[in-house]
Parts: structure tokens; sequence; C-alpha cells
């Protein structure tokens, strides 16, 4: 009886400890109450490209039960950046941001979610002819097909992929596994949510997927390394740089590896422009759109920031966004924010219908002139490249020509014996990279003014953007309050796959 005694009154003193401990801890009954957590944020992002339309679907992906209040605003009259088509010859074609990896699995998802098309090649893709120019002759030609059977185009490049054999060597095998190297470290950024990291810093991110050392480094000083020989160097990676960014093999590695997969085979575009992507991503997230509305001062005044716009409005929200690049842009910030001075290279597109002179190339007929035209670097060339765009017969072709000054018409009318059409887009492109690279900071000051652009001194993709504005979403929802939580993706009506999230359609 004792015992039975000794082990009721043991058993009390353990309720009352424990009720004497829930009475301690309990903030009701201490007469203190938790601060409540942070009202639902305003967030305002400024830009309306790749960049600025992936912030607002992540955050809304990402916090589904979360009544944020998104507004974007854009300088211009249409959402896309640097993403936008052009109409000639009454057909539209990309003029800005062109082309897409079968890897990019962001722009792979939001196609399908978005249900757009994607363009298909040209079936003769595989035969266009290719010629590298240094401004006297053609030092490297592949062969044209005009046949329309795929058993005659498949010959012709099999003949042209010798070609290229018998003038670079293994070295082509070398190039493809350094830019393979690259990409399969770049597919870490589709990892799961569980295994991804949050990222504070552009060398953080980079540093995880093994991508840093790539921007410490020029590509040609990688491309020696990875053991290519001076020729494919100098002539075909050239070519591929001066195309793709307008830039020489001096540029960074990680720069020079992107723009090398861009060169591969399995590219595509969004059927109608890749500026859908944005403007889908834009309508579904339940964004306040400002067009033609630039955003001026950017003032922090403790709890939230004020944005002034060029219309004399201004807009309270707690957290901004830039996803733009600053470095051409007027914007006043108060207090002042410090980020390292980067020169963003122009590239001038510019857009003809009519046909090429061939007594300029040194030929005698149009035919002789290769279908995609690459350069050498030299200062004197006036252009990086020639494309064919359309063919609407042998005297009328529609053309593209990259270059890095604008094209006068003195010089067009001594490539082209005839011109109907001429277009000329002036795109302040990408950053001019030149390694080691140094990086913005993702926080612009250290509270809740994020920049997107900050990751594009790695690489300039429609892709990258995506990637950094994802990475920059579950930064924003971590840091501005806990009861903002991260939470598994929502559905936004993605098919379901057998990953373990939705992010790694190939086409």
């Amino acid at each position: 009886m004792a015992e039975k005694h000794h082990a009721q009154a043991k058993m009390l003193t353990g309720w009352i400890f424990y009720v004497f401990f829930l009475l301690v801890d309990s903030p009701i009954s201490s007469g203190t109450s938790l601060p409540p957590p942070r009202p639902s944020p305003v967030v305002c992002i400024v830009g309306g490209g790749m960049g600025g339309s992936s912030i607002a679907h992540f955050l809304r992906r990402y916090s589904p039960h979360t009544a944020l209040t998104l507004r974007l605003f854009e300088r211009s009259g249409f959402v896309g950046g640097r993403m936008a088509t052009v109409v000639l010859a009454g057909e539209t074609f990309e003029a800005g941001a062109s082309i897409l990896h079968p890897k990019n699995f962001h722009a792979v998802n939001f196609t399908k979610m978005l249900n757009l098309s994607v363009k298909k090649p040209p079936s003769s893709e595989s035969s266009l002819s290719l010629g590298i120019w240094d401004g006297e002759k053609f030092v490297f030609k592949t062969l044209e097909s005009k046949s329309k059977s795929s058993i005659v185009q498949k010959i012709v490049a099999i003949t042209n992929s010798m070609l290229l054999f018998v003038r670079y060597g293994f070295s082509l095998f070398k190039m493809d596994s350094f830019v393979k190297t690259a990409v399969d470290n770049f597919l870490k950024y589709y990892a799961s949510l569980e295994s991804r990291p949050v990222f504070e810093t552009v060398d953080e991110m980079l540093k995880w997927a093994d991508l840093y050392n790539l921007t410490a480094r020029t590509l040609q000083d990688e491309l020696v390394d990875a053991g290519l020989s001076p020729l494919l160097i100098e002539e075909l990676v050239t070519v591929i740089t001066r195309i793709n960014y307008g830039q020489s093999i001096n540029i960074s590695g990680l720069g020079g590896a992107v723009s090398l997969a861009g060169s591969g085979g399995g590219l595509w575009a969004v059927e109608g422009g890749n500026w859908q992507l944005a403007a889908g991503l834009i309508n579904r997230s339940d964004v306040a759109l400002h067009l033609h509305e630039e955003i001026e001062t950017i003032s922090y005044h403790g709890e939230s920031y004020e944005l002034n716009s060029t219309k004399g409005n201004s807009y309270k929200c707690e957290v901004a966004v830039i996803a733009t690049p600053l470095d051409e842009l007027n914007i006043h910030f108060n207090p002042p924010i410090s980020i390292p001075k980067r020169k963003l290279q122009h590239t001038h597109a510019t857009f003809i219908r009519g046909l090429l002179n061939p007594a300029y190339f040194g030929l005698v007929a149009v035919s002789e002139i290769p279908e995609l035209v690459g350069t050498l670097e030299n200062p004197d060339l006036p252009f990086s490249s020639i494309s064919v765009l359309r063919k609407h017969d042998e005297k009328d072709i529609s053309y593209k020509i990259f270059s890095r000054e604008p094209m006068a018409d003195e010089l067009l009318d001594r490539i082209f014996s005839s011109r109907k059409e001429t277009i000329r887009i002036n795109w302040a492109a990408y950053p001019h990279y030149s390694a080691p690279e140094v990086f913005a900071p993702f926080v612009l000051d250290g509270l809740h003014l994020y920049y997107v652009n900050a990751f594009e001194n790695a690489a300039s993709t429609m892709e990258t953007s995506a990637v950094a504005a994802e990475n920059i979403a579950r930064l924003i929802l971590s840091r501005y309050s806990s009861g903002l939580m991260l939470s598994r993706p929502s559905n936004m009506n993605t098919p379901p796959t057998s990953h373990q999230e939705d992010l790694h359609y190939e086409l």
C-alpha cells in the first residue's frame, strides 16, 4: 500500500511539474505574447523579361497559400525583355534571344504548362552549309544540299561531319566532352528542393554546382587545358562565341561553355516567339502589370520600399526585385547600393530581305555563298555572322546579320546586290565577359532588395535567368518572414513526372 501511495505521489508530482512547465512556457500565462507574423508582403518586380516573369511564377508556385501581392513594372509597352520578334517579308522571326537547349528544363516546363508549341527546325537543318570567312576568303566550307530527299540530306550531313573531322580531328570530341561536363554540372540546379540549398550569393551558387572555376579563367585557357587544337579554337570555337555572345575566345570559361552548348543539336524555340514564355508566366501568376512605366527611384523607409516611376506614381513594397540589368539604367537608390562596374556587350541585329552580293566574297554566284557565314576574330571584319532565314526564291532571300557595330547603308550596299527591306535592332544583349568574373550580390542592401541579373556574369541565357529567378524566389520566401513558409511546389496544372519534381521534361 505504501508503494502504491508512493507511485501515486510520484505521478502527481510529475503532472504538477508538467502543468507548471506549460504555464511558464505559455505566452498567455506569462503575460506576454509573441509578435504576430508579418503580413504577406507586396513584392515589386522591375523588368518584364524572363527573369521578372520567372520570379512571379516561382513566388506563386512556392507559396500557393500565401496572399502575396505582386506588381511588375516594364518600361516598354510589351513584356519579354530581350525576347522579341520581327516581321520580315510577312514572316515572324526571333529578333533577340532565339534558341533554347533541349535540357533547358525550366523553359521546357513553361512551354508545356502554357500549352505553347515547340518550333520544329526545318528538315534540312542538319545539312545547312557553313563557311568560315577571314575577310578575304573562306578558310573552311561545308557542302550544301538543295535536295528535299531525307536520304540525300543525311548523306550530306555525314559528309560534312567527315570534313569537320578531317580539319579538326579528335579535338571535336574533346570539345564535346568539355561542354558535356559543364552542362551536367548545370543540371544540378534542377535537383529536388530537399537536396538543393537556397543560395545567398552567386559565388556560393556556382561553387555548389562545380562551375565557379570556369568563371575564373578564359575560355581559351580552359580549352587549351582540355587538349583542343589551336586550329579548332581559332576557327570553329571563335565563330561560335562571336555568333552567340558577340565576343572572342577571351570570354570567361563558363560563358564560353554555354555558348558552345548553344551550337549543338536539338535546339528549339517557341512557335510564334519566345516572348510568349514571359507573357504566359505573368498572365497566370496574378500580377498587377504596369506597362510603359519606368522606375526611376527606389528608397528604403524602415519597413518598406518606395518606388517612384517616371509617370509620377509612387508604390509601397515590402520586397523589391530588380530583374533587368542595372548597367545602363538610371535608377537612383536611397540609400545607395554598390555593385561591380560591368560593361554590356551590344549586338546589332540587322534583318535584310534581298540578295547577297557574291563579288563581296570573291565568288561568282549567290549559290556559292554558305547559308551561315561565320567570321574569325579580326577587328576589320564588319560583321560576326550572316545567316539565311528563309529562301523565298532564288533572288529573294531573308537574312539575319549579327555585328558589334551598326551596319551603315553604304556597307550593306557593298555586301548586298539588292535590298527590299532592312530592319535594325540594337540589343544591350549580355555582359562583356572578362575572367576572372566578379559578381554583384543577390541581395543588394542586406535586406529585401534583390537582383536577379547578378547571375548574368556567369552566363546569360533565357534559362539562366529562370534558374537565378527560382533561387531568388526561394531566397525571398526564406528571408522575409517565418510566416512565409516555403512550400513544396504546387502543380500549377503541370503534368506529373516520375522525378521528384516536375523539373526534368526533356524534348
